[in-house]
């Protein structure tokens, strides 16, 4: 159990980075601010590849997948939390389907 709310708050952490990281090129080039603003987005980019790389999984390929369904909560979160618009039903029922499937991915029985 340990080990899954660890994999967890993995994740979660490395989804804030990497949409941080993204978030900061979408500000330089969409929103129009300080092209300094690419350096701790670069380095939340560094961050979130490093944390990958901390999930117990067999493959590279699995950790990634299992990513997927966390980082379209953390995206959903970040639309609500920085960016002020809240997620419509459709978008929170989508986002839970996948971290259903996020979860078979990451915490199925190894053996079998």
């Amino acid at each position: 159990m340990k080990q899954y709310i660890l994999s967890l708050a993995i994740y979660l952490v490395a989804g804030f980075c990497e949409i941080g990281g993204c978030f900061a090129f979408w500000a330089w080039l969409r929103l129009g601010r300080s092209i300094a603003c690419l350096i701790p987005g670069m380095a939340a980019l560094v961050a979130f590849a490093w944390l990958l790389t901390r999930i117990d999984t067999d493959t590279a390929g699995q950790a990634y997948a299992a990513y997927g369904g966390i980082y379209i909560l953390a995206s959903l979160t970040w639309m609500r939390v920085v960016e002020g618009y809240a997620p419509t039903r459709w978008e929170i029922l989508g986002a839970a389907i996948c971290l259903i499937g996020a979860g078979v991915i990451l915490f199925h029985p190894r053996n079998a």
